[in-house]
């Protein structure tokens, strides 16, 4: 039987909700991962992921001008098109420098919190053999707790690096971490997965 490839995804790393400046949307998720040194923690594990051969793929969230691709109709998203925010060309939206894809790797536009719902991700990651993914993003309990629930659900085999993960309060990403995920992925550290790729 053939080995079953894995996928790093790479989620919501964006500059409105990650880094300090005129297009910062989230001010206390930027907090948290600068607190948390998650960027630069999911850099070192993306360019290990690179290494070891591993499909990448980034995932963002980001609308077209019409904002009728818009999946999730919740009141809380219409902020969204009623400012305009995170169209896919804008600045607010881009991935951040520091784990910006490398050439032909792809970059996956969602208009929800989950990555799977309204996108081919799933039919990708068929495609390419992946059984399994480890994830990595921000917010702990919306995107990353969404990606393992629809993941294993789909029949993948689901790893959360916990260090490469923050959310709005430190009590947030500890309770995805430490009652919700584990129904659905294995958590590991950065430090434990470097460990395994070395």
């Amino acid at each position: 039987m053939t080995e079953r490839r894995k996928a790093l995804l790479m989620l919501d790393y964006q500059v409105a909700l990650c880094e300090e400046g005129p297009h910062l949307r989230m001010p206390p998720l930027a907090a948290q991962v600068a607190e948390r040194g998650v960027l630069e923690t999911a850099r070192t594990v993306l360019e290990a992921a690179r290494a070891a051969g591993w499909l990448v793929v980034h995932v963002r969230l980001a609308f077209d001008p019409s904002y009728v691709l818009r999946t999730n109709r919740l009141a809380r998203f219409d902020a969204y098109p009623d400012q305009q925010a995170m169209l896919a060309d804008s600045p607010e939206a881009q991935i951040v420098a520091a784990v910006a894809p490398a050439p032909g790797e792809p970059v996956v536009d969602k208009g929800c919190v989950d990555p799977f719902v309204g996108t081919p991700l799933l039919n990708v990651l068929a495609a390419e053999g992946v059984g399994e993914v480890v994830l990595g993003g921000v917010a702990t309990n919306l995107v990353v707790e969404s990606a393992a629930r629809h993941a294993s659900d789909a029949g993948l085999q689901v790893t959360v690096v916990e260090d490469m993960c923050a959310s709005f309060r430190p009590d947030f990403h500890e309770f995805s971490v430490q009652n919700m995920l584990p129904m659905f992925a294995t958590i590991t550290s950065s430090d434990a997965l470097l460990k395994d790729l070395a």
